[in-house]
C-alpha cells in the first residue's frame, strides 16, 4: 500500500461574492478577513495552498453580456475584479503574517505577478499562498474552470469548493425547507442532472484529473479547517465507489 503524503496541496475556489459579506456588492473588509483567518488556519497545518477568486461581487460578466455588452470585453472586466478581490484576500492574509503571492493570467507586473506553471508550484513548496487572478486570461471561461485548470496544473489532491451552504442541496435550502444535502455525488451525477456547483467544463476537467471537490461553506467559522481533517460538513463530488 502506497503511503500518503505527509503534505496535501489543496486548491480553494472562492467566489466573489463570499468576500462581500451583507452588502449589495463590493469588499467587506470584515468578512475578508475572516475569509483570510481560514485560509490561515489551514497553511500553519501544513497544507500547500492556492486559490482562485471570483469577481461576481465588483463585475460578472455574463450579466453584463446579457444586457448589452460585448461578451468578450464584458468577461475581461470580471477578469479585472478578480485581480480587485486577489489583491485584497492577498493584503488580509499578509497582516495575519502569511506570506504569499498573487498571480494573474493577464500581465500587470507593477501589481501582481505573471502566471508561470512552476514558479507557482515552487512558491507553494517555500510555504506561501499563491493566490491566481483573471481567471484563465481568456473570455468565455468561468473562474470555476479555472480553478479546475490550476488545480490540474498544480498537481493539487483536491478542489475545495467555498459557497455560503454548507454543501449541495436537492433545491435552494434558503427558500426550500424541504431541501436535502447529498453527502456524496459522482462527477456524472453532477453533470446529468446539470447541478449548479460549478460548470460543465470545471467538473469535466476535475474528472478527467481525478480531483475531488469538496463543496462547503466559508460563512462557518472554522469549518475549511474541519473539512480538511475529514471532520466538517460538506458534499464531495468525485468518482464512484465500487460496491
Amino acid at each position: 500500500m502506497t503511503e500518503p503524503e505527509p503534505v496535501r496541496r489543496v486548491l480553494i475556489k472562492l467566489s466573489g461574492e463570499a468576500l462581500m459579506g451583507d452588502q449589495q456588492y463590493g469588499i467587506s473588509p470584515a468578512t475578508v478577513n475572516r475569509v483570510a483567518e481560514e485560509l490561515m488556519a489551514a497553511h500553519d497545518a501544513n497544507v500547500e495552498i492556492c486559490a482562485v477568486v471570483g469577481g461576481g461581487n465588483i463585475f460578472r460578466g455574463l450579466a453584463a453580456a446579457a444586457k448589452g455588452f460585448d461578451r468578450a470585453s464584458a468577461d475581461y472586466m470580471g477578469m479585472l475584479a478578480t485581480v480587485m478581490n486577489a489583491l485584497a484576500v492577498q493584503n488580509a492574509l499578509e497582516k495575519l503574517g502569511v506570506p504569499t503571492r498573487v498571480q494573474s493570467a493577464i500581465h500587470m507586473e507593477s501589481v501582481c505577478e505573471p502566471y508561470l506553471r512552476r514558479r507557482a508550484i515552487r512558491h507553494m513548496e517555500k510555504g506561501r499562498i499563491v493566490i491566481f487572478a483573471a481567471g484563465t486570461g481568456n473570455p468565455f471561461f468561468s473562474t470555476d474552470t479555472a480553478a479546475a485548470l490550476r488545480a490540474a496544473e498544480m498537481g493539487c489532491h483536491a478542489v475545495f469548493k467555498a459557497t455560503q451552504v454548507d454543501g449541495v442541496y436537492t433545491a435552494d435550502p434558503k427558500t426550500d425547507p424541504s431541501a436535502e444535502r447529498y453527502e456524496r455525488l459522482t462527477y456524472m451525477d453532477v453533470l446529468r442532472d446539470d447541478l449548479k456547483v460549478m460548470d460543465a467544463s470545471a467538473i469535466s476537467l476535475c474528472r478527467e484529473n481525478g480531483i475531488p471537490i469538496y463543496v462547503f461553506s466559508i460563512e462557518d467559522q472554522g469549518e475549511l479547517g474541519r473539512v480538511l481533517r475529514g471532520e466538517g460538513t460538506c458534499t464531495i463530488i468525485g468518482e464512484e465507489v465500487a460496491a
